[in-house]
């Protein structure tokens, strides 16, 4: 299960929760613009616009989880179980496999109408990376600072949706969140007035009663509408520093606490690692579940002239500073 969100004060910012029971070997990774992509249906990339996301790197190949390109256009995939489908021998003109379309989007495309009309004739395709690594279900959030979009690979071929709310979970598919969303229509982060019936005299006994039925629990429906109510009553001076906390805040709000939710096999599902990248800027802020303190990447300080990739090992035990 994971939840990205969009977040605009100023800047714009991009970012997610992944919630998994298990590590991928995740690593914060810069691609720079010389660094060759192959794929496995599509023509290479040679060169290409700079990224940087977490990913794991297998066989000198970046995963990407969720990445940012220089050009402040932005990509994750989240956890699509049951419907993702990936046919093997698609008919459109781009067959590019669900590991491959974020670098191979972010690589050439600047904007995310760019990318929708590379989209519009893309199939993803069933081709796993080995034999021995399966092909994860997914669907996709792209987003840049004018626009998101929800990528959808299913039985019908891929959907693609315009994203009014800035924000994605999981299953269903978008278009039952888009539907489920109407349902809070009466939820304000202002006080609550009394309009339960002309005559009745009652009055809020505490603060932040007008939100009464804002869903607390770790379903994605509920994940989605509490993440999209904050992130739309969010307010913050638009400073970098409080900006980045106040995305890490909504983050937390609909993240996993280790024993709050059980996989089928009983593992604990917990938020492995929270993000929020800059993508004006281009620095990637993270955190993982043993480590709250904030660490940071920018992508502007390094070579992203270069033609290897540059990694960086995520400090997973807890920092505390002691005054």
């Amino acid at each position: 299960m994971c939840t990205c969100i969009t977040y605009e004060n100023g800047d714009f910012y991009f970012g997610r929760n992944l919630d998994l029971e298990y590590s991928f070997g995740e690593q914060v990774v810069i691609t720079p613009r010389n660094y060759p992509f192959t794929f496995k249906r599509v023509e290479p990339l040679r060169q290409h616009y700079s990224m940087i996301g977490m990913a794991s790197v297998m066989a000198d190949s970046p995963m990407y989880a969720e990445a940012v390109n220089e050009k402040g256009l932005c990509m994750a995939g989240l956890n699509f179980p049951g419907n993702a489908c990936y046919p093997v021998d698609g008919k459109k003109k781009y067959q590019v496999t669900p590991y491959e379309v974020i670098p191979w989007i972010l690589g050439q495309c600047a904007s995310v109408k760019e990318a929708v009309r590379y989209l519009e004739q893309t199939d993803l395709a069933g081709i796993p990376f080995s034999p021995e690594v399966p092909l994860a279900p997914l669907h996709f959030m792209l987003a840049d600072r004018e626009e998101a979009w929800v990528v959808e690979p299913v039985k019908e071929g891929v959907q693609l949706y315009k994203n009014p709310f800035g924000v994605l979970t999981n299953n269903p598919p978008f278009p039952f969140h888009l539907m489920n969303m109407r349902q809070y229509l009466n939820l304000t982060a202002q006080a609550a007035k009394n309009r339960f019936g002309a005559g009745v005299d009652m009055e809020p006994f505490g603060q932040g009663m007008g939100a009464i039925g804002l869903p607390g629990d770790a379903s994605p429906a509920s994940r989605f509408v509490r993440a999209a109510f904050l992130k739309w009553n969010s307010r913050a001076p638009r400073r970098e520093e409080t900006n980045v906390s106040q995305f890490f805040h909504i983050l937390d709000s609909v993240a996993m606490v280790r024993g709050m939710v059980l996989t089928e096999e009983g593992r604990e599902d917990i938020t492995t690692y929270s993000c929020c990248v800059n993508a004006c800027s281009g620095v990637y802020y993270f955190k993982t579940y043993d480590n709250h303190r904030i660490q940071a990447v920018d992508m502007r300080k390094q070579n992203i002239d270069g033609s290897e990739l540059i990694s960086y090992e995520l400090p997973l035990e807890e920092d505390i500073h002691f005054l």
